[in-house]
């Protein structure tokens, strides 16, 4: 993945405002995180969810990239449920 270029969506800097989420944060998400899960059939471009650590916070983020043009789109980014998320917050509980 190869994102020279971050776009946010409105809806990622909505949330992200609301949950004080910065820019900064994503992209050591983004640098530094690990992918826990893959969407390869997502359109317009495929989508992963990354799991990281910015300033002692557990954060998710969600994104598409477009490789050919190394541009990462963010669609969302929040802090995981501990009550949705195992205790690694890498799955959803059943």
């Amino acid at each position: 993945m190869n994102c020279k270029n971050l776009k946010f969506t409105g809806h990622a800097f909505q949330q992200m405002f609301h949950r004080r989420i910065s820019r900064d944060d994503v992209r050591n998400i983004i640098t530094y995180g690990e992918v826990i899960k893959e969407y390869p059939d997502d359109k317009p471009y495929p989508s992963r969810l990354m799991l990281g650590f910015s300033k002692n916070r557990i954060l998710h983020v969600v994104l598409s990239s477009d490789d050919e043009n190394e541009t990462c789109y963010i669609i969302t980014a929040y802090e995981p449920d501990p009550q949705i998320w195992t205790e690694d917050f890498r799955k959803k509980r059943r």
